[in-house]
């Protein structure tokens, strides 16, 4: 590596920089900002403190205000306007009884002192606002967003600490290719045109209610209320009440009657509250299943198709998916609550 020499810039709050010892013209000025001369002319102004006092001064025509704002007395403004006057010869307020007002000169000079200022506070700003969030967008159905996705989005925090967690909650598929989402979570037998589809879980569906039914036997639903949940009508092989009983082989149950809901979430709220028995997942009951507060009185469990984390094939080594994959995949253990 060529030694380095340490050059002092003098510019406010810049500090050492090193500097290739041997450096050409054409690769010193690849180091300096855009638009800067190789050759710049010193700046012909008054101090600062003094231009930043008449600015000040100027737009609340009052040094008692200004002095306020720039937190000193209002004796040291006084001094800095005489001073500016001084430097620029001219008078740049008119000292009327009781008030103040710019004269011809001040009047000409605060627009631009006061868009200076006001350029050098908003790049000030902009050094000072903290970097913005990187944030990652996962589409999943409102029952698995709730009941699975949530509970994990800590662990997302532990494996990409840079990101910000949105989740898109809908029963209607997401467009990937158009940016709606960074990834989906999908039921289904896993080929999606473009998408790379990573299984989960394959998914287990089973007759689940609250144990104070009472419910020991599949013939036991015979006298209980099914609870029906309303499946996308694209789904592949909806798991209803119906292949239930054929797979069963339990005749005289009704599975035409009881209540349907619109959304899974729903049918396992009122399971739990004891309105009926629900054919649901699984997966998705796992908890109350752990804490007793729903049981599975009776097999048969039907097998479903999987859960899959999609994302665009061609998106596969993106910071955001990489991401996601880091954070769902080794969550993906469906019996765990």
């Amino acid at each position: 590596m060529a030694p380095c020499m340490r050059l002092n810039l003098i510019t406010d709050g810049i500090g050492n920089v090193d500097l290739p010892q041997r450096v050409d013209n054409r690769s010193f000025l690849r180091l300096m900002p855009e638009n800067f001369s190789s050759d710049p002319k010193p700046r012909r102004l008054p101090p600062l403190s003094a231009l930043r006092a008449f600015e000040a001064t100027a737009r609340h025509l009052s040094v008692k205000r200004a002095a306020q704002e720039l937190s000193v007395t209002p004796t040291a403004v006084s001094h800095q306007l005489r001073l500016l006057e001084q430097v620029l010869g001219v008078m740049l307020f008119e000292r009327l009884p009781r008030r103040l007002v710019l004269s011809a000169h001040g009047a000409a000079l605060y627009p631009g002192t006061r868009d200076g200022f006001d350029a050098l506070e908003q790049a000030v700003a902009r050094l000072r606002a903290p970097p913005p969030r990187k944030t990652l967008t996962v589409s999943a159905t409102p029952a698995f967003a709730a009941r699975w996705l949530l509970p994990r989005a800590p662990g997302l925090r532990t494996v990409a600490p840079g990101f910000d967690l949105h989740v898109h909650a809908s029963l209607d598929p997401v467009d990937l290719h158009a940016g709606q989402a960074d990834a989906a979570i999908r039921y289904g037998g896993g080929k999606w045109r473009g998408l790379a589809a990573e299984l989960l879980w394959r998914e287990r569906f089973a007759p689940v209610c609250s144990p104070a039914l009472g419910v020991k036997s599949a013939a036991g639903l015979r006298r209980q209320t099914l609870l029906h949940h309303a499946w996308r009508s694209n789904a592949r092989r909806p798991v209803t009440w119906a292949l239930w009983q054929q797979e069963a082989a339990l005749d005289r149950l009704d599975v035409a009657s009881g209540p349907t809901f619109s959304e899974e979430t729903h049918a396992i709220l009122a399971a739990v509250a004891g309105q009926g028995v629900a054919l649901l997942s699984l997966a998705l009951v796992a908890e109350e299943l752990c804490s007793g507060a729903l049981v599975q009185p009776c097999g048969p469990v039907i097998e479903g198709d999987g859960y899959y984390l999609v994302y665009p094939a061609h998106r596969r080594d993106d910071e955001a998916v990489r991401a996601i994959r880091a954070w769902i995949g080794p969550a993906a253990n469906p019996a765990a609550p």
